[in-house]
């Protein structure tokens, strides 16, 4: 089917997304700009570059129909898997993290692209199981789509960006039809994972006591003890369903293995989490912890958003980004920026842009007449609403600091291409809504 018209997108979410992109521009700018009206960063000038470049693929991808697309998606995911290993052992590093290659000049990021080839191939997968969408074999292999991208990213490292993947995974497993109980089950066995890895770096920062229940979490024997006693009572709640038919006995085996899931995970949590990440979790829950450390960044961050006021100081007349006290502020942090020199307004501006790309995101792919837009298209949202979600919480305080950027604003070209070939794959869905 081919595309009569540009005017036949959906021209609220396409202006939405170019004012966001204009927003970001303005204020890396102002990001560059110094206390004394000195320009000591030209990432604007690349940034300008990124969104000319990136409208470009846009429309390339707009106008070519996403079913062909979807024939390349198990070849492109491969490629980014390759492209994730190469990483690994010839990347760039920044910041701590080699997650980066050099490309005529520019740094490419390609745990962003691999984002959307994910969300492609996952789709594609699961579709083409829609008669064995609620046997557990297909989860699992859907789960391992989903997490050897996840795995190869944690090993740059970059937590913040593999991060991502859990819950477009689980949107996308729950909207093709995945059995509840298997989403749930990886739901709460991550969330688990984390809180019981958690525990003994928040004894030690912020509680000082001891307590009996986290003593056995890091001592070996003990919690050899613990890990045993609830293997056998799942193993035997399994042997009890087996034999007896009664589902009592299959919750039981459930509750329990979810939270043996949730304590072997623990350990993993605290073994490959570096000491900086663990920080990152602690100082959400209190950044008093470290507050010239770990804890500067939300505190500044807090700072800045909260002196803005209703209106704002102006634009180019914030303090905390331009006496330089705001880290990482042209990528992480560039929504307080926003909020110190455009106010609660300008805030507000920015989260009714993104809510309009969302919901009316959700109205388009909720017309998608096949299966694969749908899922592909609930993906790709669900990544966006993450991303948006994470990010201004992290500015504001309400969610841990994991170097997720503000999609179309933040400073870099890697999450700006990815999301506007996201969006282009969305209206490119939505163009061929009478396909069938």
């Amino acid at each position: 089917m081919k595309v009569k018209s540009f005017f036949n997108i959906d021209l609220l979410i396409f202006f939405s997304m170019l004012g966001l992109m204009i927003i970001g521009i303005l204020f890396i700018y102002s990001s560059g700009v110094t206390s004394t009206g000195i320009v000591i960063s030209n990432e604007y000038v690349y940034q300008i570059v990124w969104v000319a470049t990136g409208l470009i693929i846009f429309f390339l991808v707009l106008f070519n129909d996403y079913l062909v697309i979807r024939k390349w998606s198990f070849y492109i995911y491969i490629f980014f898997i390759i492209i994730l290993i190469f990483t690994l052992f010839f990347g760039k590093e920044v910041n701590g993290s080699k997650s980066w290659l050099g490309l005529l000049g520019f740094g490419i990021q390609p745990s962003e692209f691999t984002k959307l080839a994910t969300i492609m191939f996952l789709a594609d997968y699961l579709v083409r199981k829609k008669k064995s969408i609620r046997n557990i074999s297909t989860f699992f292999v859907a789960m391992l789509i989903a997490f050897l991208p996840v795995v190869l990213i944690i090993a740059q490292p970059d937590m913040g960006t593999s991060l991502v993947f859990i819950p477009v995974f689980l949107i996308i497993a729950f909207m093709a039809g995945i059995k509840k109980r298997y989403v749930l089950f990886f739901f709460f066995s991550g969330l688990l994972m984390i809180l019981l890895g958690m525990l003994p770096a928040w004894q030690k920062y912020i509680s000082k006591e001891e307590f009996i229940f986290i003593k056995i979490l890091v001592t070996n024997d003990l919690f050899l003890i613990l890990v045993s006693s609830v293997a056998i009572v799942a193993f035997l709640s399994l042997l009890g369903f087996i034999f007896t038919k009664r589902y009592y006995f299959y919750w039981f085996m459930y509750s329990f293995f979810l939270f043996l899931t949730g304590l072997l995970g623990s350990l993993g949590v605290r073994s490959f989490l570096k000491e900086y990440q663990m920080m990152r979790l602690i100082i959400f829950l209190d950044p008093s912890v470290d507050p010239r450390g770990s804890g500067w960044n939300i505190i500044q961050s807090r700072i800045a958003v909260g002196s803005g006021g209703l209106l704002g100081k102006g634009f180019l007349a914030g303090t905390q980004s331009h006496y330089r006290f705001l880290p990482e502020q042209s990528t992480d942090f560039i929504f307080s920026i926003i909020s110190e020199e455009w106010g609660f307004i300008g805030s507000v501006a920015v989260i009714v842009l993104f809510s309009i790309i969302i919901i009316r995101g959700l109205i388009l792919i909720n017309n998608a007449k096949d299966s694969y837009g749908h899922l592909v298209g609930t993906g790709i949202i669900m990544m966006i609403f993450f991303h948006v979600i994470i990010n201004i919480g992290m500015a504001i305080g309400i969610m841990p600091i994991t170097g997720i950027p503000l999609l179309f604003v933040s400073y870099g070209g890697s999450s700006l291409w990815t999301t506007l070939i996201s969006i282009g794959l969305i209206q490119n869905i939505y163009l061929r809504r009478y396909r069938y």
